[in-house]
């Protein structure tokens, strides 16, 4: 039987970059104020004008009123350790103390499958009450918790990437694995997950300092034989752990070079931060197609630094954003750009609404050598949405009264928003977060004869 429904309401996505101006590039957005989504099967069959699309409906569809309400791509998060969800708010540590008082002894809990799963449960509960359908998701060196992960997203029919954390030294004994029994077991993770339904694997060596060096060319040789598979990393987020990775490799020439020599660095490699990178590190990057995941409430909160988007722009280099949590403060979408404006405006390079937007959705998909699937509101796209109530809060609801334009909407979202003004997420078509209820009903007009 077929699954279908229309979604109405005012639809805003990205057909492409819209640049760093205040206005955008032409033919960049789409904006359809009394718009239509028509859903079929998970995807979305049609898109346009409502008064257009409603003559070509079947009676008895099913309709689900977003009037008042925004319609977007479902959000998408680059770079977050789901493991860490119970240690956000752990106080004032930096990068590598963190690591060693939070993020070690948490991490040495998933060794338990009924702890992994509490876990997955509620760590996809939550990106999905703030609008996030798909994620690249660091878990935690045991592969029960990459099976546990990737068992709950696939009930929940989502589009998600995810690997099995490798370090194989300067790690708690029961974190660390070794050279050859890491890649075993991301091999059979790889076979029992990777491309079945929505859902992808990406290597993970948690970064150069907790990878050896036979590690990190074992990963390489998988990431040669197999090139649709993608890879995480971090790279560059503090001067302390730049420090460590020149005295544990004297042999390179920088922190990048490390990745470089193993074959790590390709269009599919994410780097988490690179906060501290130089114009030569970013043009390499650049030049190999990898992206930066930008993390600026991690970067705040830790004191990492301030993470210099224009010159990765200028040097050509993909940036996308995301949440990184435990080390960030902030699940949501909306947390992510508030940060990142901030953070601009201290270099002196603010965020516009339009480029905040397009990176949480097209640009993120394009990172992640997804947007063929999801990142935009296209006919044959899987259908991830996220449906935004610019009237959810009072102050937000006072503000959104005063903007005349759709830049100076989205903006007051991006500044005011959070949890609650994400009406509904939908995932492969299906509602999987309603935060209350919406006017529904059956499509009963004769054809030609708009409702």
């Amino acid at each position: 039987m077929t699954d279908s429904r229309l979604l109405r309401g005012t639809l805003v996505g990205f057909l492409n970059d819209p640049g760093e101006g205040d206005t955008p590039e032409p033919g960049s957005v789409l904006h359809i104020e009394d718009g239509a989504l028509w859903l079929v099967d998970g995807r979305i069959h049609a898109v346009g004008e409502y008064t257009t699309l409603a003559p070509h409906l079947p009676a008895g569809l099913e309709m689900v009123d977003y009037r008042g309400k925004l319609i977007l791509p479902g959000f998408i998060d680059t770079h977050v350790h789901y493991v860490q969800l119970d240690i956000m708010a752990s106080y004032g540590r930096q990068l590598l103390d963190w690591l060693n008082e939070y993020t070690f002894p948490e991490e040495c809990r998933f060794a338990e499958r009924a702890h992994a799963e509490t876990v997955a449960e509620a760590f996809l509960d939550e990106t999905l009450r703030v609008g996030t359908t798909t994620a690249q998701v660091f878990c935690t060196s045991h592969p029960v918790s990459v099976d546990t992960f990737f068992t709950a997203a696939r009930k929940r029919g989502l589009r998600m990437l995810a690997g099995k954390v490798l370090m194989d030294r300067n790690a708690p004994e029961a974190l660390t694995d070794t050279a050859t029994g890491g890649i075993a077991d991301s091999e059979r993770l790889i076979a029992d997950w990777h491309g079945r339904d929505r859902l992808g694997y990406t290597l993970t060596p948690r970064f150069a300092p907790t990878s050896s060096r036979e590690q990190l060319d074992a990963v390489g040789g998988v990431l040669r034989n197999a090139p649709d598979l993608h890879l995480q990393s971090h790279l560059s987020e503090n001067r302390g752990e730049i420090d460590w990775v020149a005295e544990l490799f004297p042999e390179a020439r920088d922190y990048l070079a490390v990745y470089e020599r193993y074959g790590l660095v390709g269009p599919r490699s994410t780097f988490a931060h690179g906060i501290h990178l130089s114009d030569g590190e970013r043009k390499r990057l650049a030049q190999a197609g990898a992206n930066i995941a930008f993390c600026p409430t991690s970067n705040l909160y830790l004191g990492s630094g301030l993470f210099d988007r224009r010159a990765c722009r200028e040097a050509g280099l993909n940036i996308s954003l995301a949440s990184d949590v435990g080390g960030g403060t902030d699940l949501s979408g909306f947390g992510t750009l508030k940060a990142a404006y901030q953070v601009g405006q201290l270099l002196g390079q603010p965020l516009t609404a339009w480029q905040g937007f397009y990176r949480l959705t097209l640009g993120n998909a394009r990172a992640l050598h997804l947007d063929a699937h999801i990142g935009s509101l296209r006919e044959g796209g899987e259908a991830d949405l996220v449906v935004l109530d610019p009237r959810a809060t009072p102050l937000l609801a006072r503000r959104a009264a005063r903007t005349r334009r759709l830049d100076e909407l989205l903006f007051a979202l991006m500044i005011l928003g959070d949890d609650r003004a994400v009406q509904a997420t939908w995932a492969n078509g299906r509602c999987v977060h309603q935060r209350d209820a919406v006017p529904t009903h059956r499509v009963s007009h004769a054809p030609g004869q708009p409702a």
